[in-house]
């Protein structure tokens, strides 16, 4: 029987944020690693990007942490690497008030020095700027009492390994727990291992059969607004059987089921938080083929026996590559072909990259149906719907209504309109809304990204006039309302009384809501209230993952700031 995370002696806060995060049963490098690490074990880990390495460290040495100041260390080494588990390490120490800084090269230096000297309990980092802040005496390491080197064998390959060493030189080696995971094992990390681990518990995690070549995969670039009518297009153009969409989060799961519902597309969802007789219930009426959207998060990719799926559909990229397997595994059984589509806003190409790494599969970037395609099928599907009926010969019944129509002067031509206007009202409960074409970004010089069409960073288009607008005059940077051009103005409960500063904000929403930290614009500090502006293509995520958010450790609920007294 498969461990779950209750077995793993994890803490009730963690075990907590772990269902939160929608995580039903440990990955098996988190398995083996977390009590390894809570038993306070040196641990050298082999198992592939993708599998939950990340979790495997995090958990075990946040749940260590008993007092206060910097107490960790993680290495890792790409910028994109450090940012990406700098934010997993403050999603699983939510509810523990765990303050964590990503140090890397291309920031301030004066920035990160002063949230060093403010104080963190974790420092995320790349080998080369932790290195250079250490010289520079602005971060002191003798009192960090755990050590993770995350994806060892890539910063052997660029060559950190120096810097690394000399890293581990200024932590304490007599009171230093020390985690290593690695995809290989070359030479050079084996003895690395030797000479700055104690009596390290190796865990190797054999690699998963991944994809199977009868599923069709692909994805689509939207922005996080238009993603529900995206996603509508494609359930109109698709042949759908039994389709599985799967959320990130139980609450995504309820929503999106309740907006697909409410637009035409008869949906239920599954997900913890339901009865287990209800998910019986829901399952059994999806495995008859009477539900034909079944919205879930990913209790249902594991142990649960659905054989006939035709699409899965990832609203919500997974976290991990291990994740994206068992989703789309469960189409393409049996011999049959399925269909595996994932929506992804521009940020996340970088994701889909690393889940393409772990699969060791391409997945085929593809272009949305537009709105004359999904009108189109529309009318194919009336035409065969009727003819269908026409050549069954059932429809004798209607005769005697249609002879007293003509009786009454009305033509057959008249009498057909008029009947298919009516069969067919039930497609306007189906909005067409417009989609805007994301901005996708592409690498540019040093690995950095640009945006693949004009405009900033931002997504912020000028023209030739730059910031100025028609007829040269200088645009307002604030409309009336008071937020900033293109985005929208939310409300928190939290303010100077409570030690809220401008960088928490900034960090605590973007890290929880997954958007860059540039996506925040204005923000407007009170006593006992905060006003912040959000980028409008990110606002119903900052709402859904901020319904109780956590700033500075303190529990807070952000709103839109209409109708709120300012």
């Amino acid at each position: 029987m498969n461990p779950t995370f209750d077995d793993l002696g994890l803490i009730p806060e963690l075990l907590q944020t772990v269902a939160d995060l929608g995580y039903a049963t440990p990955t098996p490098i988190q398995a083996e690693a977390i009590p390894a690490l809570l038993a306070g074990h040196d641990v050298m880990g082999q198992a592939q990007t993708g599998t939950g390495k990340t979790a495997a460290f995090t958990l075990p040495l946040i749940q260590r942490l008993d007092t206060d100041g910097l107490q960790m260390l993680v290495l890792a080494p790409t910028r994109e690497l450090a940012i990406q588990t700098s934010q997993a390490v403050y999603r699983y120490g939510t509810q523990l008030g765990l303050r964590v800084l990503p140090v890397y090269g291309g920031q301030s230096y004066t920035r990160q020095t002063r949230r060093l000297e403010k104080g963190v309990n974790v420092v995320v980092g790349t080998p080369g700027r932790t290195l250079d802040l250490i010289r520079q005496r602005a971060l002191d390491l003798s009192a960090v009492r755990f050590v993770a080197l995350d994806e060892a064998d890539e910063m052997l390959k660029m060559g950190f390994i120096e810097d690394v060493e000399a890293i581990l030189k200024a932590t304490d080696a007599g009171t230093r727990q020390t985690a290593l995971f690695t995809a290989t094992l070359p030479n050079e990390i084996q003895r690395l291992a030797r000479a700055y681990m104690r009596d390290p518990q190796v865990i190797s995690i054999e690699s998963e059969a991944v994809t199977v070549d009868n599923v069709f995969q692909r994805y689509y670039v939207v922005r996080d607004n238009d993603k529900v009518a995206a996603l509508c297009r494609l359930l109109e153009v698709e042949e759908l059987h039994n389709t599985l969409i799967f959320t990130r989060t139980k609450a995504g799961a309820a929503r999106l089921a309740e907006t697909l519902y409410g637009r035409g597309y008869p949906a239920d969802a599954i997900h913890g938080d339901r009865p287990q007789i209800e998910r019986e219930r829901i399952l059994r009426l999806f495995r008859a083929g009477t539900l034909k959207l079944l919205v879930a998060t990913d209790v249902v990719a594991r142990g649960v026996d659905i054989p006939d799926v035709s699409h899965v559909i990832n609203f919500d990229i997974p976290q991990l590559g291990i994740e994206y397997v068992h989703r789309i595994g469960r189409t393409g059984r049996a011999g049959r072909s399925g269909d595996a589509i994932t929506l992804i806003s521009p940020r996340q190409r970088g994701h889909l990259r690393r889940i393409e790494d772990y699969t060791r599969q391409p997945i085929t970037k593809a272009k949305l149906p537009t709105r004359d395609d999904v009108l189109q099928r529309r009318d194919d599907h009336f035409r065969t719907t009727l003819i269908d009926q026409i050549e069954a010969r059932e429809s004798e019944a209607g005769y005697a209504i249609l002879d007293e129509l003509e009786a009454m002067g009305y033509l057959p031509n008249q009498i057909a309109a008029a009947a298919i206007k009516l069969l067919r009202a039930e497609e306007t409960d189906r909005p067409l809304e417009d989609i805007r074409d994301a901005q996708e970004r592409k690498p540019g010089k040093n690995g950095r990204d640009k945006w693949s069409r004009n405009g900033d960073r931002n997504g912020n288009s000028h023209g030739k006039n730059g910031k100025h607008g028609k007829n040269g005059k200088k645009r307002s940077r604030r409309d009336r309302t008071g937020q900033e051009a293109g985005m929208v103005r939310l409300y928190m409960d939290l303010g100077r009384s409570n030690g809220v500063r401008p960088g928490d904000i900034v960090y605590g929403v973007a890290s929880q809501a997954d958007i860059p930290g540039d996506s925040i614009g204005a923000i407007t500090i009170r006593d006992h209230e905060t006003y912040l502006d959000v980028r409008d293509e990110h606002v119903d995520a900052v709402l859904s993952a901020m319904q109780r958010g956590r700033i500075r450790g303190q529990v807070t609920t952000l709103i839109r700031a209409e109708g709120v007294f300012e």
